[in-house]
């Protein structure tokens, strides 16, 4: 089977460099998951390669012409361009934290190569709005992010909260009247900002939300648990404690 061309966008979620000049990089694309490419050439200083390894800095979002083989683990870009242009993220040391936080938790969960265009969309258009937002909306970001994600795996978050459901059973997903016989529950004002954050739709909206760094901070750390509930070997996120020494 010849490999075929065709024009994708993708988000960059690792690079590893290869050789003497070129990158085997990871790519979360709209039209076929998550692909690994080689790609030869962009770390020398000629001028043709110059500048070339920064369009493949994680979070970047590029427009790409790839070769695609399903029976290929590793394909090839014939072309590539930045899909759009970051002002904040690759410069900006709270904002790249914030980004390398969503490319770890989005690498973690996307398991197999298969396309999904709505979450492709709902995390390029984050990363946009996280590129130029500010103040408390870029702080609560990580957090929008982390609940809003699951929608896309099958262990969505059901937010029926209300005075009578007010504890948070992270085994189930939900909120329930009574006390869980387990530890993995939020409860108080914890329950209460998650069932919150649940109802943000559009990313401006948690301009609204105001909440101390500490809770901010401990909220993410319940919401890594949530994950490693739901997905096998999940593990511990990296960029969690980077993040949360960064948003201080």
């Amino acid at each position: 089977m010849p490999d075929k061309l065709h024009k994708t966008k993708g988000i960059v979620l690792r690079t590893v460099k290869y050789g003497e000049t070129s990158v085997i990089v990871t790519i979360f694309t709209e039209l076929f998951g998550v692909q690994s490419y080689l790609v030869n050439g962009v770390r020398t200083s000629t001028k043709k390669g110059a500048g070339k390894a920064s369009l493949f800095q994680p979070s970047a979002l590029l427009d790409m012409v790839v070769y695609h083989n399903e029976l290929k683990h590793l394909n090839r870009i014939k072309e590539f361009k930045w899909s759009y242009l970051y002002q904040h993220i690759l410069s900006d040391v709270p904002k790249n934290a914030v980004a390398l936080f969503m490319v770890e938790l989005l690498t973690k969960c996307l398991k197999q190569p298969e396309a999904n265009p709505d979450l492709f969309h709902f995390t390029e258009d984050v990363f946009m709005k996280l590129d130029e937002s500010k103040g408390a909306v870029m702080a609560n970001l990580p957090l929008f992010f982390a609940l809003h994600l699951p929608h896309f795996f099958g262990f969505r978050i059901d937010d029926n909260y209300s005075l009578r459901n007010s504890y948070f059973d992270m085994n189930e997903g939900s909120f329930v009247p009574e006390h869980p016989h387990h530890p993995h529950f939020l409860e108080g004002k914890q329950a209460t900002v998650t069932s919150q954050l649940l109802k943000v739709q559009q990313v401006e909206e948690l301009e609204e939300v105001r909440l101390h760094h500490d809770f901010r901070r401990d909220l993410l750390y319940l919401y890594e648990t949530y994950y490693a509930l739901h997905i096998h070997d999940f593990g511990k996120m990296k960029s969690l404690p980077v993040l949360r020494e960064i948003l201080n």
